[in-house]
């Protein structure tokens, strides 16, 4: 709009000017009807019709190659699927060969029909080409004659410009024919825009500071019960002055700031989530976040690494059973050396390293059943056989059912 009123005041002076270079403009379009990406076509369809001989040379050349009855690939392929359909009733292994020979007899029979029509098609017609060479040539004297890009070798970015030039033309007729009247119309027009763009960027706003405060405490409850029992999650959204606003305010996204801060207790200082937590308590951020947005806002697969830094006992009861609620919505993928972690999954791998002194060697071993109650008691008691450590390792597995 802005954009309009600058070029319509600006072209107020020269009016008469403008009008008559718009209307031959839109005469000379509507004559010759251009169409986007119809250079392209035409240069095609010229080369085409330019090389019919040596087209119908080589194509006949690799119809040949095909279907010749003596030394066409279509019999040999024929004679090979033959034998290997009499071979795989007596070795099944040859099944999956016989396959692959088979889909590429039926693929080069489909090329040799299309290749044959293809063929047929094929003929001289000069009228034809003269008519497409005159045609181009129409197309370029109007680009040379009207385009403003200056860049002649970029004909169809030139006929794209020509085309958007022509849809607006109307409008850029009636802009200049309504001279003064018609500025004071499109500055009322930008007045109320700009009237229900601040209405909408204060309700946006507003609904942003009501969904913060929300996130805010949802996710805070959560960290608490991660083991972090004083900290809080706090979103803050900054908006300009609505009384008096800029045009630099505004964006796609709305006129807001929103940050996201940690604080560790009630009395510590507000620190950016990025800079003020540890590897650990981000896992955990992070974690208090997806569970909290998982339901309406779910992702694919989620990886977590160190989520159970310096948790334990119940608390890492309570990392293991939000980890299970976020995979009811999603692919969760943990590393952790906490059983009471493990115990929440419903696949448990177990990742063993292996050194002879030469080379390191990476295993990673699926345990279920029994397997898993050792392993979770061993992760438990730090002993492979523990009576008590198995007690508990099955009781921690049992939260899950």
């Amino acid at each position: 709009m802005k954009a309009r009123i600058s070029a319509l005041t600006k072209a107020i002076a020269d009016k008469e000017k403008e009008i008559s270079a718009l209307t031959e403009f839109s005469s000379a379009f509507n004559k010759l009807k251009p169409k986007a990406g119809e250079m392209s076509e035409i240069d095609s369809e010229i080369s085409r019709l330019s090389s019919v001989h040596e087209l119908g040379m080589s194509t006949q050349e690799a119809l040949a190659a095909i279907s010749n009855e003596d030394s066409g690939a279509l019999i040999s392929l024929a004679h090979a699927k033959r034998s290997l359909e009499k071979a795989k009733e007596m070795d099944p292994s040859l099944e999956a060969i016989y396959q692959q020979v088979s889909e590429s007899f039926f693929t080069l029979d489909d090329a040799n029909i299309a290749l044959n029509s293809y063929v047929s098609s094929l003929e001289a017609d000069p009228q034809r080409l003269e008519a497409l060479h005159a045609r181009k040539a129409e197309l370029t004297v109007f680009i040379k004659r009207f385009s403003n890009l200056g860049n002649t070798e970029d004909i169809e970015e030139n006929l794209k410009e020509l085309i958007l030039k022509f849809t607006n033309s109307a409008d850029a007729i009636a802009d200049l024919n309504g001279g003064d009247e018609r500025l004071n119309q499109l500055s009322g027009e930008l007045k109320e825009i700009k009237r229900k763009l601040l209405s909408i960027a204060q309700e946006v706003s507003a609904q942003r500071i009501k969904a913060a405060n929300m996130l805010s405490n949802a996710v805070t409850k959560e960290l608490q019960a991660l083991s972090m029992p004083h900290a809080s999650f706090i979103i803050q959204v900054s908006s300009p002055d609505y009384n008096v606003p800029k045009e630099s305010d505004f964006s796609v996204h709305g006129c807001d700031e929103v940050s996201m801060f940690i604080q560790a207790h009630k009395d510590a200082p507000l620190v950016p989530i990025a800079k003020g937590a540890s590897g650990g308590e981000m896992s955990r951020v992070m974690l208090a976040l997806e569970v909290v947005i998982a339901s309406t806002h779910p992702i694919g697969t989620y990886v977590f690494d160190e989520v159970d830094a310096g948790v334990g006992g119940k608390a890492a009861i309570e990392v293991g059973r939000r980890l299970h609620e976020l995979s009811k919505h999603a692919q969760v993928i943990v590393v952790t050396h906490l059983p009471q972690v493990a115990a929440w999954a419903d696949s448990h791998f177990v990742v063993t390293k292996n050194n002879d002194g030469t080379v390191s060697q990476s295993d990673v071993q699926k345990v279920e059943g029994e397997s898993r109650v050792q392993e979770i008691a061993r992760m438990l008691a730090g002993l492979d056989e523990s009576s008590s450590a198995r007690e508990h390792a099955t009781e921690l597995l049992a939260l899950k059912v």
